[in-house]
């Protein structure tokens, strides 16, 4: 049973046709119209219509950034498309003739990567998206966790620092502030002081001051002390977070996806280490892995795509 997956990125809009094993067929993508909901709109059929030309096609799943309803329907909340209290589902539905499921990006990415990439060997597994932000999902005893209203696994937002970093939530201290892509950044750019470890750093600030993503991605591939100091920061702000969710949730493992996870076993190090360190019970309770997603920027169409097989297989049964 083929399937259509649209993920909804803050640049661009990537979709796919894919099969029920998790491989893509077809692939097309274009730019987002973030500040046009009604051009969005329209960019979401338009390839939802290509990709299923000629093709026999049971749905379409679109992941999108933002709070979704527990009946992966409305968009309550975009934070970065004009999309509020949005029957996404609705309109899309009448326009494609095709059943609709919406969900959270990272919701989508967690499920492919438990069905098709990291997690797939593992009934209980955390996934943590490390891009501008900090990204959540939950899979418990083989199924995806929404919450009582449909908005849970926010896990950048929970609290590490009391009084912290103010946080776009409105609130302070959360851990998106702290193990993010762009708290890297920051990290970085205060690694650059460092007269020790710092010199190549210093010698990548722009014309601003300011050491790019672009050149702490290099420098980080080049293994350069000061840059995998500051991934070292990052990963220990990370592993803390990952002590706390594990007293909560006992995952077998976590995955980590997004940008700054293709920094691999650097980054896994400090996680672990930190994890050790603020663990509950540390030494006495069991340890989770951790391990670096698979499918990359895939995961999120394969998994929007496999959760409105899912959510058809569900109504069919209900009809029964």
């Amino acid at each position: 049973m083929l399937a259509v997956g649209i993920d909804i990125g803050g640049t661009k809009v990537a979709g796919a046709l894919v099969s029920e094993e998790g491989t893509i067929l077809r692939k097309l993508s274009v730019p987002t119209p973030a500040q046009d909901s009604a051009s969005l709109e329209d960019a979401i059929v338009e390839l939802s219509q290509e990709l299923s030309a000629g093709e026999t096609v049971a749905g379409v799943g679109i992941a999108a950034a933002g709070f979704i309803d527990e009946a992966q329907s409305t968009v309550y909340y975009a934070p970065n498309i004009d999309w509020r209290n949005e029957p996404l589902r609705a309109k899309i539905e009448a326009r494609t003739d095709l059943p609709v499921v919406v969900d959270n990006d990272a919701n989508a990415a967690g499920w492919a990567e438990y069905r098709y990439g990291a997690g797939k060997s593992f009934t209980h597994m955390t996934l943590l998206t490390i891009g501008t932000g900090v990204g959540g999902a939950i899979i418990t005893d083989g199924h995806l966790f929404r919450g009582g209203f449909g908005a849970g696994a926010e896990l950048g937002h929970i609290a590490l620092v009391d009084g912290g970093i103010l946080c776009g939530c409105g609130q302070h201290g959360c851990l998106e502030q702290y193990g993010s892509g762009r708290a890297l950044l920051r990290y970085a750019n205060e690694q650059a002081n460092d007269p020790h470890s710092g010199q190549a750093l210093a010698a990548a600030r722009d014309a601003n001051g300011q050491v790019s993503a672009d050149a702490l991605k290099n420098l980080l591939e080049a293994e350069d002390p000061g840059a995998l100091a500051a991934l070292t920061t990052l990963g220990s702000w990370i592993g803390r977070g990952c002590a706390s969710l594990a007293a909560v949730l006992d995952p077998q493992v976590f995955v980590f996806g997004g940008g700054v996870a293709v920094a691999g076993e650097h980054l896994l190090e400090p996680i672990r280490d930190s994890f050790r360190k603020y663990l509950p019970a540390g030494g006495y309770h069991p340890e989770a892995e951790f391990r670096v997603a698979t499918l990359l920027n895939d995961a999120g169409v394969i998994g929007a795509a496999d959760l409105v097989r899912i959510h058809i297989d569900g109504t069919r049964a209900l009809a029964r």
